[in-house]
């Protein structure tokens, strides 16, 4: 049953909304606000699935409610009423996040076709956030060293935030794992995740990436396309191997910073953009400005908030938690039981040299269940995982 909120302070055309609404459907729950004040306390104290709120009216108008709505519950949807001379201003609450605008008075079809698009949207959301807590396994972190445990510490404070955040640490320590969480942890989570890996897009190709392109820019260039700051908007862009940018995407990137606008390769015509930036690199950044091939103001845009995630080699403590993990992970894979890590299997495992941290961890485990009898026992890991 959805629950929808009708914000307007004309009582006829409330009760012509409400009317029109409860004929649509019995399953439709209506509540009723006078003015912006009162539907706002009604959004503070209650769920709603979908607010209809007129622009113009007394105490508090149409577009403060909205704005302030998004402050406290950013997912639900409002759909404008507006009158003639509120139609650039109905306009631009689409741009501050408005689902849509219906014109007085009302057209029937109009107002039911954006209802049940609306309607729809919230319940795909939803869907989209079930499956999100299932893909979300696919990045959990594991560990209870200190090192990991003061990164989890970290995140719960900056996630909820828009600080941009550095990630550093060498291959296969998790870098993208904690990008992941700090999106999911945040205000963001319901909007895109967009991973760019600037080491695997060749350099004359980043910048249209990005930022996009338009018809005829270069000679692949058969049709407009929008960049992945377009596609994150509202959400987050992860830049993975930051480092491995050419100079010239690197200004390009750091205007984004600064002004909130990207302009597609070939077009002069600014877009303005609401992304969170997280970026990562295996680099030393501060080596790369010194040698200059990365920019040392682009270098403290990024860096407001640091996060080092450490080799395995610092975090031994944890293998056997992730041993278990994937052993786990990978049975259920092959549909088959977990196998048994003898301690001193496990034991040798942790005094191994990980050059490849935890990615070869994982691989190293996916063998050992493969080749190995009912357990997994010492000799096995010295006739399998010989380093």
């Amino acid at each position: 049953m959805a629950k929808i909120l009708v914000i307007e302070d004309e009582s006829a055309i409330r009760r012509v909304l409400v009317k029109i609404l409860s004929e649509e459907s019995e399953s439709y729950i209506l509540e009723e606000a006078e003015d912006g004040l009162k539907g706002l306390e009604y959004i503070k104290n209650d769920d709603f699935d979908l607010v209809l709120c007129d622009i113009k009216m007394p105490k508090m108008d149409g577009v403060e409610v909205l704005e302030a709505a998004r402050k406290i519950k950013p997912e639900i949807p409002f759909i404008m009423i507006s009158g003639h001379g509120d139609l650039d201003t109905a306009v631009g609450t689409m741009r501050s996040g408005a689902f849509d605008y219906i014109s007085k008075p009302p057209d029937l079809n109009r107002l039911l076709t954006s209802v049940r698009n609306a309607l729809d949207r919230n319940e795909l959301v939803a869907e989209n956030k079930t499956l999100r807590k299932k893909v979300s396994k696919n990045y959990q972190m594991v560990g209870e060293s200190p090192a990991i445990t003061a990164i989890k510490e970290m995140i719960e404070k900056v996630a909820p935030t828009d600080a941009r955040v550095l990630i550093t640490g060498f291959n296969g320590t998790g870098k993208e794992l904690v990008a992941h969480w700090i999106h999911e942890k945040s205000q963001r989570s319901d909007a895109p995740f967009i991973e760019v890996n600037c080491a695997a897009i060749p350099s004359e190709l980043i910048e249209s990436e990005l930022f996009g392109h338009v018809k005829g820019a270069f000679t692949s260039a058969v049709k407009d396309r929008a960049g992945k700051f377009e596609t994150a908007n509202r959400g987050t862009i992860f830049l993975d191997e930051i480092g491995d940018m050419s100079l010239s995407a690197q200004a390009k990137v750091l205007r984004v910073l600064q002004e909130n606008k990207i302009s597609r390769v070939g077009s002069d015509k600014d877009i303005k953009v609401d992304v969170r930036v997280v970026a990562a690199t295996n680099k030393n950044l501060k080596m790369e400005i010194s040698e200059g091939r990365f920019r040392e103001d682009l270098y403290h845009r990024l860096a407001v908030i640091l996060i080092h995630v450490p080799s395995l080699n610092e975090r031994r403590e944890d293998i056997p938690l992730l041993i278990d993990f994937f052993g786990q992970r990978i049975a259920a894979e092959q549909g088959a039981s977990p196998k048994k890590f003898t301690a001193e299997a496990v034991a040798l495992l942790q005094s191994y040299d990980w050059t490849g941290n935890i990615r070869e961890l994982r691989n190293v485990v996916e063998r050992l269940i493969i080749l190995s009898g009912n357990e997994v026992s010492e000799n096995d890991v010295k006739l399998f995982a010989s380093k």
